[in-house]
């Protein structure tokens, strides 16, 4: 049953983006199916919003269908097979093929009913989207910026081993909890065994990211960084130090990667093409690995072990504070494109300390963004259109996924995107309070937010304990987002005008004909579907 649901999603998706001619190229991150399109103008971007199964639509480098955890990743496969099956079926149809072609005029009542307008701000969830839209295409242009651009392209590494991240981290808290028990103690090193493993050569998969991402050969991306894992580093002095197998984890990883690309793309040009299979691949192993060895090793070890020295000593120091920053600045930072730079961070402090301390805190600008939209709810009890938005969209919210919130709702009504990112701030500076206190909070994985971070939460102390404090955490962004919101998210003439009823059968003539075109416009899918569900993805 469940393969026919996704089979029929994908099955829906497929000829509103124009077809199995007109994709490209076909990925999925956490939450997203990722698509390459040929023909951007055949894509029904309304419509999409409009399938029961889509959360929203964004537009980026690849055009991307919002699916939410789960989902994607069985939706994606189904997808797959039916493009290559309407390939192979259909080899000389064209993109265009999906789209309307006959010429002929739309319904007589199309173009004589008027739409109703407000000369105010927008009161609908599609006024909303409109707007959500408008933003993210001003966002984007800011965002392409050479800096924010290399950003995308690390955090583009990262992403496919988040699955991995989380499957090991939901075992290493299974194993935890056995050992605390004293249960199972035959089980116990074979769970350890499946945990540590990927960590153990996550390096390798780094470098195989970052070649494959950058343009050189995925392979050997790998077999330079797996110089770093190598046991017999040991034997080798740098900067009259013994060098230590994982020295400088995914940063080394990272930094050796990009030099063997750079290093390859040389060869290619340089190397005669009937010695390029031979001598190309050596000296870029070669070349890379002695300079990883002695110079790349060393240095990103000690970026590394800044980088967790730094943020232990800051949650230690002014945890409170620092949450209160963290949690309040993080959706500001996610629309400047900043937030990627965090990825490598939060993988090399979980590399170092098996769980990630900025996670749990950063998480808490989610809870705010819930506790704003269920205020915005309450506050506009006459706007059908846009409180059908926020009860579609918050079970994806409460689960971490807040993008059909945020550039759906609160972004474009200005205020309660303040105040949500307000919650944030609280929820984080509770979180970091507690670790100033002792009681760290972490995550073992990355990518979940939200009651999804519940399996991966981890800490010095009990499980129980640093469960209740990450659940209190989340309440507490809840609670504030939600008193900011409903009490300063609006003016008193937002409320008025957005509390305006629209009745569009006021507009029609009674004598107008009620008949519905064989196709709905476009514009009105989203009030017939209940929802606008646009966003961005917070990981990246």
């Amino acid at each position: 049953m469940s393969e026919d649901k996704n089979r029929a999603t994908a099955a829906a998706i497929l000829p509103l983006v124009g077809g199995a001619r007109n994709v490209t190229s076909i990925a999925h991150c956490m939450t997203r199916l990722r698509l390459g399109i040929q023909d951007r103008s055949l894509v029904q971007d309304d419509a999409l919003k409009a399938l029961p199964a889509v959360m929203g639509v964004v537009e980026d480098d690849t055009y991307q269908i919002v699916l939410g955890p789960g989902a994607v990743a069985r939706v994606t496969p189904e997808f797959e097979r039916l493009v290559e099956e309407d390939r192979a079926t259909a080899p000389t149809t064209d993109a265009t093929a999906t789209a309307d072609t006959t010429g002929a005029p739309p319904a007589p009542h199309a173009a004589s009913t008027p739409t109703p307008t407000l000369e105010a701000s927008p009161t609908t969830a599609e006024d909303l989207a409109a707007q959500g839209a408008a933003l993210k295409a001003r966002q984007k242009a800011k965002n392409a910026t050479p800096v924010k651009l290399f950003l995308r392209r690390v955090a583009n590494i990262f992403v496919p081993l988040i699955p991995a991240l989380i499957g090991c981290g939901i075992i290493a808290g299974i194993n935890g909890l056995l050992m605390n028990l004293g249960w199972l103690p035959s089980l116990v090193p074979a769970l350890a065994a499946m945990a540590s493993g990927f960590m153990s050569l996550i390096a390798v998969f780094v470098g195989y990211n970052t070649a494959k991402e950058f343009g050189g050969t995925p392979v050997i991306g790998g077999a330079v960084a797996a110089v770093i894992v190598f046991p017999g580093v040991a034997d080798i002095t740098a900067f009259g130090q013994k060098l230590s197998p994982g020295q400088g984890g995914v940063l080394g990883a990272l930094a050796a990667a990009l030099l063997a690309v750079q290093v390859e793309k040389w060869c290619r040009k340089a190397v005669p093409e009937a010695l390029d299979v031979l001598l190309t691949p050596t000296l870029t192993i070669l070349v890379t690995g002695l300079v990883t060895l002695f110079g790349l090793m060393y240095a990103a070890g000690e970026v590394s072990t800044a980088i967790g020295t730094l943020a232990n000593w800051l949650l230690a120091h002014g945890g409170a504070f620092a949450g209160f920053v963290l949690g309040g600045l993080f959706l500001p930072l996610v629309m400047l494109g900043l937030h990627q730079a965090l990825i490598p961070i939060h993988t090399t402090l979980i590399e170092q300390q098996g769980y990630t301390v900025l996670l749990p805190i950063l998480a808490m600008a989610g809870a705010g963004q819930v506790g704003a939209a269920i205020a915005v709810y309450l506050r506009l009890p006459r706007n059908g259109s846009i409180r059908t938005t926020i009860k579609s969209a918050l079970p994806a919210g409460f689960l971490g996924v807040g993008e059909p919130l945020i550039y759906g709702v609160s972004l474009p009504l200005g205020r309660p995107f303040i105040t949500a990112c307000i919650g944030g701030a609280f929820g984080g500076g509770f979180i970091g309070l507690f670790n100033q206190l002792g009681d760290t909070v972490g995550s073992t994985a990355i990518g979940p937010s939200g009651w999804a971070l519940f399996p991966l939460v981890k800490g010095n102390q009990g499980i129980a304990t640093t469960l209740v404090i990450y659940a209190i955490g989340l309440a507490v962004g809840y609670l504030t987002g939600f008193l900011a919101t409903y009490f300063f998210g609006f003016s008193k003439q937002m409320r008025t005008e957005l509390n305006a009823e629209i009745i569009e059968e006021a507009a029609v003539a009674p004598s107008a004909p009620q008949t519905l075109p064989p196709h709905p416009s476009p514009s009105a899918t989203p009030a017939a579907s209940g929802a606008d569900k646009s966003g961005i993805d917070i990981m990246g």
